[in-house]
């Protein structure tokens, strides 16, 4: 079965806790830092090891993608009705 792949319903899935997600969750949603400052959208989610990193695709197209660990040092909250993560993350960073 190496190499195969399985699809299993969204229904199936079981629900998360308050501060859990399922990263497909978090792909298409909104950054903003605590100034409000928008710095783009979650392209994707890199497993490290200790901590997954957001992957943020800023509103610029020829600026590099911006890469924030998910941790709770810089990740205020998610707030998943209004498609938001806020973050304490400076752009020039």
């Amino acid at each position: 079965m190496a190499g195969a792949r399985i699809f299993i319903s969204r229904a199936s899935f079981p629900t998360p806790d308050d501060n859990e997600f399922y990263w497909v969750d978090l792909i298409g949603l909104a950054v903003r830092n605590r100034e409000g400052t928008d710095l783009g959208t979650v392209a994707t989610l890199i497993e490290t090891g200790p901590h997954c990193v957001l992957s943020i695709k800023p509103p610029q197209p020829d600026a590099d993608d911006v890469l924030i660990p998910f941790v709770d040092a810089y990740v205020d909250r998610v707030d998943r009705e209004a498609r938001t993560i806020h973050v304490d993350w400076d752009p020039t960073y």
